[in-house]
């Protein structure tokens, strides 16, 4: 056998290896999380709020505002990130600046979520005086997933062949419609994934809503974007590491984190049939 293709046999090994491993401390943290927490999730679990110190009861009140900030955080970063990406890869010339630019937001992706945390503290519950609410938390979160929007779309655009600009605009239509018809329909799928992403991290964040809107214990849930709030995150956080009663409370706890990685899957599993639909749609 070749030195090349011995090379290519080590290479592929190991890639598989290391698949392998991820996959089974996966698998293993996976039924480790279901085998303690899915006896606790009971119709009462899900729609009843916490009592008793949060010892009894549900966690209705946290899947409502957790849903609620994830909306808003999509609502705040998908227009936002989208439309800059799409500036950045059609209108904006490739100079210093933009390159500037870019890797500002590139940087921006890999900062903590606490610096995230005492921004939002600081501009929205501060200076915009938003108090700690939904409204703060979900700026803050948008803030945050924003620069994940941007890139993933950016590089999704990237993927679209200049051809298809090129015979747009030389039959006579404008930027935008070039954009609108010929670009969009094939980078949106792409543009998708990394925004999903972006939102289910954002979704299982704690440091940035602890200090922007989330409750230690709300018996109810928020009527407005200027109240606070109870997340699953947090009350994770809450029932793992600062509970009085922190034995008690452990089933509770991994019933939590069950209900959460459901959540973050049922998002990403519209996001993918979302996706599939898209491109299904492109090639009809």
């Amino acid at each position: 056998m070749k030195a090349r293709q011995w090379q290519q046999l080590i290479g592929f090994g190991t890639l598989k290896i290391c698949v392998a491993f991820v996959l089974l401390a996966l698998i293993i943290i996976a039924w480790d999380i279901y085998s303690k927490g899915h006896s606790v999730i009971t119709w009462e679990f899900l729609t009843a709020a916490p009592r008793n110190g949060m010892t009894e009861g549900g966690i209705y009140p946290a899947i409502v505002g957790t849903f609620y900030v994830t909306v808003l955080t999509a609502i705040i970063s998908i227009p936002l990130g989208m439309g800059c990406a799409i500036y950045l890869n059609e209108y904006a010339k490739d100079t210093a600046l933009t390159r500037i630019i870019r890797m500002a937001i590139r940087n921006l992706s890999g900062v903590p979520s606490i610096v995230y945390g005492l921004f939002g503290v600081v501009v929205f519950v501060q200076i915009l005086a938003f108090d700690t609410s939904i409204l703060s938390a979900g700026m803050t979160l948008g803030m945050m997933t924003l620069p994940w929007v941007i890139t993933s779309s950016e590089e999704a655009l990237k993927t679209v062949p200049q051809a298809y600009r090129d015979a747009s605009l030389a039959l006579g239509a404008t930027k935008w419609q070039t954009i609108w018809t010929n670009v969009l329909p094939y980078a949106v799928p792409g543009m998708l994934t990394g925004t999903i992403l972006g939102l289910a991290r954002a979704a299982g964040e704690t440091a940035p809503i602890l200090f922007t809107g989330a409750a230690f214990f709300l018996p109810f849930v928020p009527k407005s974007l200027s109240d606070q709030f109870m997340a699953l995150p947090y009350h994770l956080y809450i029932m793992s590491t600062q509970h009085h009663a922190i034995a008690k409370v452990r089933p509770l706890a991994y019933g939590t984190a069950l209900v959460l990685i459901g959540l973050v899957f049922i998002i990403n599993l519209v996001a993918f049939v979302i996706r599939y639909q898209l491109r299904k749609t492109k090639l009809e």
